[in-house]
């Protein structure tokens, strides 16, 4: 169980403010440089499912964390959490979410959990704080700007140690899928299974999917044809 004044003393610890042009303002290239340019480089990944989304009135009822460095290596896995809801809520739910997340086994697991929201925040935060530097680490994820909503309102403590910025990989879908679309056709398909673990690896392996098939070709190419030219260069003069 979480101890509220230790939490509490936690979730108030997070220091520094957000400037408007980063987490931490000027300071953030500095801080880089102090904690290391790859543990800087490190991803938070993370997934949520909700009952909704409807800002003002659903939920959080899972969330999963997982940390890659810059090539996509997953590095720590965090924490896994159903978090308790009232059934009033989980009654409202659309259909959709109803039969999804009735079908996962979330709905029941949800109604069986006991951790409350701010008891997940704080294991999250603590998890984020042992492996990240505060202020220079994004947010990843698929879609990952629906759940940046909800974390910012539920869950600000957490996201105030992020970076302002997301990596969110729905975008390179769409930008491969428009650029790229024989490529793409073999990007891996997902489960949909609608659980938070599962949802991350997905995409995980979707986003390295793009690098080692669109990313890394493409820059292959032009290297080749730098060389190319330089070589015709050479022999014009």
């Amino acid at each position: 169980m979480l101890g509220g004044s230790l939490g509490s003393r936690l979730l108030r610890g997070v220091g520094g403010t957000r400037g408007p042009f980063g987490a931490w303002g000027v300071r953030e290239a500095g801080a880089a440089m102090a904690v290391g340019e790859s543990m800087a480089q490190r991803m938070v990944w993370v997934d949520l499912e909700m009952t909704g989304l409807d800002i003002e009135k659903d939920q959080i009822i899972e969330m999963a964390c997982l940390i890659t460095d810059s090539d996509l290596n997953i590095l720590a896995e965090g924490p896994n959490l159903i978090i308790k809801q009232p059934d009033e809520l989980l009654d409202s739910m659309s259909d959709w979410c109803k039969e999804h997340h009735g079908k996962s086994g979330l709905t029941k697991a949800v109604k069986e959990s006991t951790v409350t929201l701010q008891q997940a925040e704080y294991e999250f935060l603590s998890f984020v704080r042992q492996q990240t530097p505060p202020g220079l680490c994004p947010l990843a994820g698929n879609s990952v700007h629906a759940d940046k909503k909800f974390l910012d309102k539920y869950m600000p403590q957490f996201m105030k140690h992020l970076h302002y910025r997301i990596i969110d990989v729905s975008t390179v879908k769409e930008l491969c899928r428009r650029w790229y679309p024989e490529e793409y056709e073999f990007a891996p398909k997902k489960a949909a299974s609608h659980r938070a673990l599962d949802d991350i690896s997905e995409s995980i392996r979707e986003l390295q999917f793009y690098r080692n098939n669109i990313f890394k070709k493409k820059t292959d190419e032009k290297k080749r044809k730098i060389i190319e030219n330089g070589e015709n260069e050479k022999t014009v003069s």
